[in-house]
């Protein structure tokens, strides 16, 4: 490719094209949250099977036995749509929980996972930055007994806390929850660098960081400010953090089917199968990169028990056997940005039109959580990761939200499969151009043969475009599609195989031509070698 100008101009229309396709939407952002109250005289302990859920399952009779109005809401039509999504986007297994002020709506599986099991309302999977929601919920408790304060800095209770940069020690709790700290991933650039394996060390690595402004004066998502949470919550309680969530957040709330762990893919259980990468229209298993998870995005769960945790966000703090988590104060403050010029709150985002939420990704699994103005809460766990054209869950969860509330879904169909085929075609282009450029380089090389060094060079130039864009294209994207996050070459192809597959040919292929065409001239300007004359004597005949 680049071989001509009109070709040239396709490329850049398609690129484009490819760019524009993906933008953000408000699922990119990783938030979601969802209202949930679960009627407390049909609700046990557990907080969903008297309601008439089968844990193994879903049991839509049962949810009429919780009094749910299925006129109002119509689980079958959800499952339809659910079932209709999952299929165009891709999407090989999915859970889903649906709550309504203090009643369970609706939980379900649908599809499989990757070992060919069914996906059930009792699949575990992980819910990614959802895991903010509970971190956060963490260190509210801690406030609300006493133990922290919000407007503290953060070196009050980690006294081995220090980033490179002075600033840093005016860091405060709050800050680190609404990511308003001054990290970015810019500054510490978490996911290329050597990971830790306790939050511990997540406080060590974070001595190299500087900032990217002053603490409390700009929004900058890390996962860094909650691997920093994570550490807070272990040093302030005395116990390790997976052990503090367990007894303090999913036992009261009755999620016992929910874990937590600090590094994939060496902490996660059997049970929790690999998720998937999309690839040309195919769903692949693939193991999760090694990451540092614990506090940002490491809670495993299933649609049952993420049915419970909504009932805590929508019932003031409250389980739904009772047991007060936290205060309404408390998660209203966790709803709510402490400052007019960004939206996120402590664990969650939220919007101009009243709905709260957070999204999670990982490179093999995508969810979300939302909490409608109406009181539905939403709930989504998928085992398809991140990529062009799925950056997160947010279009499944507000068709769910459309049907929930009277609407239609929107009818646009996800765009990951047309974004592959196009790019497929680029590559398969780029492979045919490639090999008759080759082929023809000595034609070329003859039509140059005389023209001065400079215009070789500028017109052999384009051919290191492609390799000039795959160089810097995990920070590229990073910039450009994930607001500045950090990316490795490795994640970057689970983000997109068939854009990498695409960059590797074009640039390889490029650079071949023009390595070829380079040697092709330099042999037919090189001057011809005078063959020497024999001398005359050579002629005489020995005598």
């Amino acid at each position: 490719m680049w071989q001509d100008e009109r070709w040239r101009l396709v490329v850049a229309v398609a690129v484009v094209a490819v760019m524009s396709a993906v933008s953000p939407t408000p699922a990119s952002a990783e938030a979601v949250v969802d209202r949930t109250e679960v009627d407390r005289s049909a609700v046990d302990r557990a907080g969903v099977d008297r309601a008439g859920v089968d844990r193994a399952g879903v049991d839509r009779a049962g949810v009429d036995r919780a009094g749910v109005d299925r006129a109002a809401v119509d689980p079958a039509a959800v499952d339809r749509f659910v079932a209709e999504f999952a299929e165009d986007a891709g999407y090989p297994g999915v859970a889903v929980a649906i709550t309504k002020g203090d009643q369970v709506v609706h939980v379900a599986g649908h599809g499989h996972d990757s070992a060919g099991a069914a996906v059930t309302a009792a699949t575990p999977m992980p819910v990614a930055s959802v895991s903010k929601s509970f971190t956060a919920l963490a260190v509210m408790r801690l406030v609300e007994a006493g133990k922290v304060a919000l407007d503290e800095p953060v070196r009050r209770y980690l006294p081995d806390f220090r980033v490179a940069d002075p600033r840093g020690a005016a860091i405060t709790v709050r800050q680190l929850l609404n990511q308003t700290s001054g990290l970015s991933d810019r500054t510490l650039r978490e996911k290329s660098l050597p990971q830790p394996d306790s939050p511990a060390g997540a406080v060590v690595r974070a001595g190299q960081a500087t900032l990217a402004t002053d603490p409390g004066t700009k929004h900058h998502y890390t996962n860094t400010n909650y691997h920093l949470a994570a550490r807070l919550v272990e040093v302030v309680s005395g116990e390790p953090f997976a052990d503090h969530l367990r007894r303090h957040v999913f036992e009261p709330a009755g999620m016992r089917s929910t874990t937590t762990i600090g590094l994939t893919p060496r902490d996660l259980p059997h049970e929790v199968r690999e998720g998937h990468v999309f690839a040309y229209g195919a769903s692949v298993p693939a193991t999760e990169p090694t990451r540092f998870v614990a506090g940002s995005d490491g809670v495993l769960t299933t649609a049952e028990d993420m049915a419970r945790w909504l009932v805590v966000q929508s019932t003031g703090g409250r389980a739904a056997d009772g047991v007060r988590l936290v205060s309404p104060e408390g998660i209203t403050a966790m709803h709510t940005p402490s400052d007019p010029r960004w939206t996120y709150g402590m664990g969650w985002d939220t919007g101009s039109d009243g709905k709260v939420r957070h999204g999670g990704i990982w490179f093999t699994y995508s969810a979300g959580a939302l909490l409608l103005p109406s009181g539905h809460g939403i709930a989504v766990m998928t085992n398809s990761g991140v990529g062009l054209g799925n950056e997160g869950t947010g279009r499944l969860e507000e068709g769910i939200a459309a049907l929930l509330t009277g609407g239609s879904p929107d009818s646009g169909s996800p765009t990951r499969l047309i974004i592959d085929l196009v790019l497929a075609g680029l590559t398969l282009l780029s492979l045919a151009l490639g090999v008759r450029n080759l082929r023809r380089s000595r034609v070329w090389a003859k039509r140059f043969a005389t023209r001065p060094v400079w215009r070789v060079a500028l017109r052999l130039l384009p051919r290191a475009v492609p390799a000039a864009v795959l160089i810097p294209l995990p920070d590229l994207l990073g910039l450009l599609v994930g607001g500045g996050r950090d990316l490795t070459f490795v994640q970057l192809g689970y983000y997109s195989v068939a854009l990498v597959s695409w960059l590797l040919v074009a640039s390889a292929l490029n650079l071949a031509v023009a390595a070829t065409r380079i040697v092709s001239l330099a042999r037919l300007r090189r001057p011809a070698r005078d063959v020497p004359r024999p001398e005359a004597s050579w002629l005489v005949p020995a005598r």
